[in-house]
């Protein structure tokens, strides 16, 4: 990463830098996602947990649990969907993609969550597609939390 990657709400009031370059990029189709973005999928990518970085309006995130093992942030002015955090990935936190300046950065990898796509969502790529969460999701030990 020659400069920092950064990123951004619809509103412009919150903006973030990342201190390290983005990891495990991939589209998730989960409900979730679903209702939290308002489209068929969402793309996130991973970075250290303390890596992003919030530059301008860290007031402005709120926070809810959005799943029995996990919240999202997102800005509490315009609503644009930040990060996913979830219990068993202490040391990463997930970004939305399309939040990027340059979401170009970090392109999708893989499909989690298929099971749940919407049908007439039909993506026109060759990723691995996977029914729930993929099998070598880091700290799931065996287990699967809910959807």
């Amino acid at each position: 990463m020659d400069k920092p990657l950064t990123g951004g709400c619809a509103c412009g009031a919150v903006r973030y830098e990342l201190k390290s370059p983005p990891f495990d990029a991939g589209w998730c189709h989960c409900r979730t996602c679903q209702r939290n973005s308002g489209a068929p999928a969402m793309v996130f990518a991973s970075v250290p947990a303390g890596h992003l970085v919030w530059t301008r309006g860290a007031d402005l995130i709120r926070a809810f649990a959005s799943s029995g093992f996990g919240h999202r942030s997102f800005c509490g002015a315009c609503g644009t969907p930040f990060l996913m955090e979830v219990d068993h990935q202490p040391e990463t936190v997930d970004f939305s993609v399309a939040t990027l300046d340059d979401p170009a950065a970090a392109a999708p990898g893989f499909h989690i969550f298929w099971g749940s796509r919407i049908p007439w969502f039909e993506p026109k790529d060759d990723l691995p597609r996977h029914e729930k969460f993929r099998p070598d999701t880091r700290g799931l030990a065996g287990t699967e939390p809910p959807e």
